[in-house]
């Protein structure tokens, strides 16, 4: 038997152990935990990072710093904050909703909070599209559930089942509660390379104009941007009534990547690689990239994308 000293201490011992685990600091540092109300993005980190990370696309940037947080500030938003990026692959779509992601949760993409849905992967079969859509909806009910600061990025929109992104409206809308659960605190992605040939154009017209890209404004591309994604069939959202019902908050461009801007993409992969940043190997890596239009070659056609594929080729190890 114990002595009664002994039952004691250890019912002490295991008071302080509870009372630790039961304080929301300690237990989350070691449990990933959602954010709580309490809790506000640092929106300064969160501008820092897309200036130090994302090259040549300054509407992007600044049209998803406002948007996000303003959504952190808000004690009771009236919707989720839904977000429709738009461009050519390697301008940054997949860095910037990653970066987004890790201002949300700080475990990013790795995040039980944070959920990446792939067409081609999660959504592959048209005449399943009934069965997907009753899956997504249970999914998204359930993670927010858990917590109403999840992030759904939703990567190959070009490639989805035209109607099946409907399936989440009643999430998107301006519903106080679906079935008892608040909707209003998450964060809605899609990634498409839908519309990226209009807002190549919009970026050529203003160059051969002699204008600067920092001058295109979100006026010069959002309506038209909107209207040719509703109407194009090879968009996931192609007479979504997500975009029937503006449900979308903002349509955000990202524009063609021009010389300049590739090699600060080498120069930020060589410096992550722990290297310092050798010019020669970034002239090298650049002239075998190739760019458009055929007579002024003035953008990246693939964007940074094969930079990492090319850096390993040319690296002096």
């Amino acid at each position: 038997a114990l002595e009664p000293l002994s039952v004691g201490i250890a019912i002490g011992a295991a008071s302080a152990l509870t009372g630790y685990l039961s304080y929301p600091n300690f237990y989350c540092s070691y449990v990933e935990c959602c954010p709580g109300d309490g809790h506000r993005l640092n929106a300064t980190a969160l501008r820092a990072q897309l200036e130090a990370r994302l090259f040549g696309q300054h509407l992007a940037r600044d049209v998803v710093l406002r948007a996000v947080a303003g959504l952190g500030r808000a004690r009771s938003p009236r919707k989720p904050l839904a977000l429709s990026l738009h461009g050519w692959g390697g301008t940054g779509k997949n860095l910037l909703s990653q970066i987004v992601a890790e201002h949300v949760h700080p475990a990013g993409l790795r995040s039980k909070f944070v959920h990446l849905f792939l067409a081609t992967l999660h959504f592959p079969h048209q005449h399943q599209v009934k069965l997907y859509q009753e899956q997504l909806q249970k999914w998204i009910q359930g993670n927010v559930s858990a917590c109403p600061r999840s992030v759904f990025i939703f990567d190959e929109m070009d490639k989805l089942h035209p109607g099946l992104i409907d399936a989440i409206k009643p999430f998107l809308d301006y519903y106080e509660q679906v079935n008892g659960v608040s909707y209003s605190k998450a964060i809605f992605i899609f990634l498409s390379n839908a519309g990226a040939n209009l807002i190549n154009k919009v970026a050529l017209d203003f160059w051969r104009s002699g204008r600067q890209r920092e001058e295109i404004q979100l006026k010069d591309l959002e309506p038209v941007l909107s209207v040719g994604v509703f109407n194009n069939k090879n968009s996931g959202l192609w007479h979504s009534s997500l975009i029937d019902r503006n449900l979308i908050d903002y349509f955000v461009p990202f524009l063609p990547l021009e010389h300049k801007h590739v090699k600060m993409c080498i120069r930020a992969e060589m410096l992550s690689r722990g290297h310092a940043v050798n010019e020669k190997v970034v002239e090298e890596v650049i002239d075998e990239m190739t760019f458009f239009p055929k007579e002024e070659k003035i953008y990246s056609d693939k964007g940074c994308k094969t930079v990492q594929a090319k850096l390993n080729f040319h690296w002096d190890a």
